[in-house]
């Protein structure tokens, strides 16, 4: 669904870090996502996790790595942008009634509408955090006022140091949630084997045209975009 969405706000939130509010959103389901038309002469757009949602409005969290979202960070309040929205299969329901929910870096920002989500099923979270550094922090306070949250960053700067791996010993994680960059979803899977990840993949439309983003999978090869972005574990098939 094409959209042109207002920018209702829009801030710095940490080291390169950005918060942006978009009002004239549809209603989205917890792990989908958008695609943005940057400004200049950007001919992708740039997908983009939801980081929550009230009524139509949708906060999304990205950090400037290229020329795509430098151009993202110097848009202002009361411009618009043209959206895909309501993008890919989010994240499902489960019957348990404590789970995990791990992100690293800016795959964190879609837990935080997970466990909000999560919390209204009377579903108990523990969430475990991943930073490189404490300037690389945000969200935290947020995550506080909905479950346990475990900090850890690579310096030791903030929490415990090291990953999101030293953050889970001696917890035993029945279910789990989990958002970052491959590598660590590669280990976590590794050792935890029941849950759901979203993976972040290069995408040219970002709706299940172009099958640039097709990943194998134990039953036969998925778009990302489509089919996911958020797999089962038991699915993954993970390169060598």
């Amino acid at each position: 669904m094409i959209k042109r969405l207002s920018v209702k706000n829009h801030e710095t939130i940490a080291k390169d870090t950005f918060a942006l509010v978009l009002k004239g959103a549809p209603p989205h389901k917890p792990g989908q996502f958008i695609n943005i038309t940057v400004p200049g002469e950007h001919f992708l757009r740039r997908p983009f996790s939801i980081a929550d949602q009230e009524d139509d409005e949708i906060l999304v969290i990205y950090k400037v790595f290229g020329s795509g979202t430098q151009a993202l960070s110097e848009v202002k309040i009361g411009e618009t942008l043209d959206c895909l929205t309501c993008l890919g299969n989010g994240f499902g329901m489960t019957k348990h009634k404590h789970v995990y929910l791990i992100g690293g870096g800016v795959g964190i920002p879609p837990l935080y509408y997970l466990a909000k989500a999560l919390k209204k099923h009377a579903i108990d979270v523990t969430m475990v955090l991943g930073f490189n550094t404490e300037a690389d922090c945000f969200l935290i306070e947020a995550f506080e006022t909905l479950g346990t949250v475990i900090v850890a960053t690579l310096d030791g700067s903030r929490g415990i140091q090291g990953t999101v791996l030293e953050g889970l010993k001696d917890h035993t994680v029945n279910y789990y949630y989990a958002v970052g960059p491959n590598p660590m979803l590669k280990a976590l899977t590794s050792i935890y084997k029941d849950g759901e990840v979203s993976l972040e993949e290069r995408m040219g439309c970002g709706f299940g045209a172009c099958m640039g983003c097709s990943i194998k999978t134990k039953h036969e090869p998925k778009r990302v975009c489509k089919e996911g972005p958020v797999f089962k574990v038991e699915e993954l098939v993970w390169k060598t």
